[in-house]
């Protein structure tokens, strides 16, 4: 049933004029295989699949974050972001204003890979914390700063990654 919530979740996102090129199906087994593969004991983004879907690049992706490094906030210019917690807990801390922001280097593989246009910075002022774990899902808008403030075991989510403007390469 959660599953069938997060593809219904996604068709209503990527809705657009012309259809999408054709269906992309991620198995439960590439999913393990990709968390298999993340490194241990330091941040991993590794995206999956990032297909045309008619006038919109739509992702989906594999973070992991351990409880050593929680760390840090980003701030995505024009993605939007949905997340679904495949195992562990933490603090999120989404909203407010990103402090001391950067823009990450716009030629940089995170830029073209990942996240498209984004700033980052050491944390977030105003922001509102919510304890999130495993089966949770959150929809994170774009231009909402976010980033964890506490992770209590290692944490992993699936993050489906919405680029209105097309800037990530596609894979």
């Amino acid at each position: 049933m959660l599953r069938t919530g997060v593809f219904a979740m996604l068709l209503g996102l990527t809705a657009t004029q012309s259809p999408p090129s054709s269906t992309v199906y991620v198995s439960a087994d590439d999913i393990a295989a990709t968390m298999a593969a993340a490194p241990e004991g330091r941040v991993s983004d590794q995206s999956i699949r990032m297909i045309d879907a008619g006038g919109y690049n739509v992702g989906i992706g594999l973070v992991r974050r351990p409880s050593t490094q929680p760390g840090g906030a980003i701030q995505h210019h024009n993605q939007t972001e949905v997340y679904y917690v495949v195992e562990g807990t933490g603090t999120l801390i989404t909203g407010g204003t990103l402090v001391d922001g950067q823009p990450l280097d716009p030629d940089g593989d995170t830029v073209k890979n990942l996240t498209g246009p984004s700033s980052v910075g050491p944390r977030i002022q105003g922001g509102e914390s919510q304890r999130i774990g495993k089966d949770d899902m959150l929809i994170i808008p774009a231009g909402t700063a976010h980033g964890f403030s506490d992770i209590e075991e290692d944490i992993a989510y699936l993050v489906i990654r919405v680029d209105p403007d097309q800037l990530v390469q596609l894979k």
